[in-house]
């Protein structure tokens, strides 16, 4: 995983696919989860400045964490995933345009 792009210093997930690694515990990049299971971007947060944060599940323990979206993620991605609860009210040639 790349480390130059903004939002990159504590960064556990894939900037393409947006899977996780359980790896951090209790503060972003203290790498002390036990777990190390698979973690699977579930949805988008907005925290209070504007910064979206990427809603991930583990797939073995089932905890919940919100990790910052990074420069270099795809933005692809992150807008079918900004999108997804639009997804049954938008045109699916609407979506395909993306």
């Amino acid at each position: 995983m790349p480390f130059h792009a903004p939002g990159t210093a504590h960064r556990n997930h894939c900037p393409s696919c947006l899977t996780s690694l359980h790896v951090d515990s209790r503060v972003p990049g203290d790498r002390r989860a036990v777990c190390r299971g698979r973690m699977v971007a579930l949805s988008l947060s907005v925290r209070p400045d504007g910064e979206w944060m990427i809603i991930h599940s583990c797939l073995a323990c089932g905890e919940l964490s919100a990790n910052r979206v990074a420069g270099d993620d795809n933005a692809l991605v992150l807008l079918r995933m900004a999108l997804r609860p639009f997804g049954a009210r938008l045109p699916q040639r609407a979506l395909l345009a993306l």
